[in-house]
């Protein structure tokens, strides 16, 4: 079988397979366990697969390894890049289609605290990385420049933003610069999806928010039902919906890749803005462009858990080989500070409403996972439309927060 560039067996993909399921089984019932009301819910599947890849990585590895005129190369990687990736389309696109019948409204009403807020979390997320170059330049062996390499590293990592650390690598001088950005990312990840995906459980309960009363708050103005507002007939390409589905990702990776200087929306951004726009407008002529909700909903999810899977197996790998205690506490301190100053100023500088404020939070910390777990603690999707609001902005300024970062420091 011809598979990433090389002969790979059956039994190897089928070995892969087996194990994206296994880590999925066993990831949501560890989600499950309840303490105090906090559970991890979909985030346990990514501490399942940091697990595996802590320990299984080298396994899994070698069943994707092949020797071809003497030249050994394994293809595992690729394979884990293969199902992040696919799991970042559906999901990303699954909540443009949820959010995009209420944003345009929410976003106009709400426009100014969005793309302040964002700045906010980026800037104190700079701030904080800055903060930490100059301070553990009195505490290593390390070059500056190799110190800021490896901190930016972690602000992409705390921040879960994988354009901010494509950016990074690209920016640094050297092959073994890049390498330090990517261990940095790799160390700073964990706490970066775990930080946020319990600040968005604990606030609510620990301001004994009545989360019936805050979904209220979170309606906006009725834009239409563009459908209704077509007196035909309207025709439907399939069942499901997942013609217009595939047509909106397709057209969002191919946005994604257009590049303006060393600037672009990635496969995140395109797929997010596209389906945006699908589900706002719902129609096109008398062909309808919307999924069936149901769809949507299983479409997020199984994304969300493909994302984590992907990217939690190759981080765990990482994590063992290059982990140190002060990397780690710096990528906490790159976490916290951005994410309560952020709630703090939307709250009594902004006043937004608490699910407005944590839902605009997890898009300016870029956080993939704490939405899907905003979600289900609000009991509404309605979030979603903070979060593609707040994104956009926030995935813009922490490329260039990082970039700026690199050429201060160099």
């Amino acid at each position: 079988m011809n598979l990433f560039g090389g002969v790979v067996s059956i039994t190897a993909i089928t070995y892969l397979m087996f194990t994206v399921f296994a880590i999925a089984a066993v990831g949501y019932a560890f989600g499950r366990i309840t303490i105090k009301g906090i559970s991890l819910g979909t985030a346990g599947v990514f501490i399942v697969a940091l697990l595996y890849g802590c320990f299984f990585y080298n396994g899994l590895a070698d069943s994707l390894t092949i020797t071809k005129d003497g030249i050994t190369a394994t293809y595992l990687s690729n394979a884990l890049k293969i199902v992040e990736n696919m799991g970042l389309v559906l999901f990303v696109t699954s909540v443009g289609f949820i959010a995009g019948p209420n944003f345009f409204g929410n976003f106009k009403k709400n426009f100014k605290s969005y793309v302040v807020l964002a700045l906010v979390i980026i800037l104190m997320g700079g701030l904080s990385c800055a903060g930490c170059v100059l301070i553990g330049k009195n505490f290593t062996d390390l070059s500056v420049e190799e110190l800021t390499a490896m901190l930016v590293g972690l602000l992409s990592g705390s921040l879960t933003s994988t354009p901010a650390f494509s950016a990074a690598k690209a920016t640094v001088a050297n092959e073994a610069l890049a390498d330090m950005v990517t261990v940095g990312h790799g160390i700073a990840y964990l706490f970066g999806v775990i930080g946020v995906v319990l600040f968005v459980q604990l606030i609510p309960k620990m301001m004994n928010v009545d989360m019936a009363e805050e979904r209220k708050k979170l309606v906006v103005a009725d834009t239409g039902d563009k459908k209704k507002e077509y007196k035909g007939k309207l025709i439907e390409m399939d069942e499901f919906g997942f013609m217009p589905f595939a047509l909106a990702a397709v057209l969002g990776i191919f946005v994604g890749s257009i590049n303006i200087g060393s600037f672009s929306l990635t496969t995140t951004g395109g797929c997010l803005l596209v389906s945006l726009l699908f589900g706002h407008f719902a129609r096109f002529g008398a062909i309808s462009v919307t999924p069936k909700t149901s769809t949507l909903k299983v479409f997020r999810e199984l994304g969300l858990m493909l994302f984590l899977i992907g990217a939690g197996v190759a981080g765990g790998a990482k994590f063992v080989e290059y982990f140190q205690a002060v990397y780690f506490i710096y990528g906490i301190i790159m976490t916290l500070v951005p994410m309560i100053v952020g709630f703090l100023f939307a709250k009594y500088v902004l006043k937004l409403s608490i699910l407005n404020n944590l839902g605009s939070i997890t898009g300016g910390m870029t956080s993939t996972p704490a939405l899907g777990t905003l979600i289900n603690t609000a009991g509404t999707e309605n979030v979603a439309s903070a979060y593609a609001a707040t994104y956009p902005v926030a995935l813009i300024a922490v490329v260039l927060v990082s970039q700026l970062l690199i050429n201060i420091f160099r």
